[in-house]
């Protein structure tokens, strides 16, 4: 860990739990936290991918600790949280970024697919907020949690329409949290991010032949002209659970590169004068 005269984020020999921490926005997300002092737990379904990233946390001269589980289901979501507990001395903060969406449009959308995103993008938050927060409470911490949520979730889904609602779902889930925990400190809010070039979409694009990501941005008219980066994310991520955001909570952070800004009508292109 470099030299700090401050510990600006109020994170220095905090323990957090990043869950979803094996790859792309977690694992960015545990190598910041590392350099701003934090000890890090980094759960992810695959041990291996835990321990590796735990190890590049780790040699940022911070405490780090690889764990395995399954967060969509509610006893594979105490474990972990109880397991980061009990590893790290405590739960200070926990980012869950845990996400995947399914694909189809709405009248052939099955009841699989529906429930396996909402599992998927919604109910872990629950179940791993729950576990969290009882033990911040049983042990008189202030904690904070930052969730993950979607611009899909804002906007209309079209063609991944349960992947959208469960991500609304989590914005309003951790509203009601931030009110509910509130009277004990915990801090809930949740950022909401375009497209990211995560390993995982990046190679979903190339196996349908797709090699320049940043194109796919500029044709749809995103103002930044490119796609976000997993340390974009990372970034107001941990600010939700610093210091710096010591009156946030509750809100929803829109990282889209411009997205939502866009003007609909006529998007990047100039306007023509109609009496040229």
């Amino acid at each position: 860990m470099s030299d700090q005269s401050a510990d600006v984020f109020g994170l220095l020999g905090k323990p957090v739990l990043v869950v979803g921490g094996g790859s792309g926005i977690g694992r960015a997300t545990a190598l910041l936290l590392g350099q701003v002092g934090a000890n890090v737990a980094v759960a992810d379904l695959d041990q291996d991918r835990a321990q590796q990233v735990a190890e590049e946390v780790a040699a940022l001269g911070v405490k780090a600790v690889g764990l395995a589980g399954n967060v969509t289901e509610r006893s594979g979501a105490r474990q972990v949280v109880d397991d980061a507990h009990r590893q790290l001395g405590g739960l200070f903060g926990v980012v869950n970024i845990v996400g995947e969406a399914s694909w189809s449009d709405l009248l052939n959308m099955d009841d699989e697919t529906w429930e396996k995103d909402v599992r998927s993008n919604l109910t872990h938050h629950l179940y791993v907020g729950q576990a969290a927060a009882r033990h911040m409470i049983d042990d008189g911490v202030a904690g904070r949690l930052a969730l993950v949520t979607s611009i899909s979730g804002i906007f209309g889904a079209p063609n991944h329409a349960a992947y959208g609602a469960a991500k609304a779902g989590a914005t309003a889930l951790a509203r009601t949290m931030a009110n509910e925990w509130g009277d004990y400190g915990i801090r809930v809010n949740s950022v909401a991010p375009d497209i990211i070039a995560t390993p995982r979409v990046v190679a979903g694009f190339e196996s349908r032949g797709v090699t320049d990501m940043n194109q796919i941005a500029i044709d749809d008219g995103v103002p930044l002209a490119r796609w976000g980066k997993p340390e974009e994310i990372a970034g107001p991520l941990v600010f939700l659970i610093s210091d710096l955001a010591g009156f946030m909570t509750g809100q929803n952070l829109v990282v889209d590169g411009g997205t939502q800004s866009r003007f609909p009508h006529f998007g990047a292109k100039p306007f023509k004068n109609q009496n040229e």
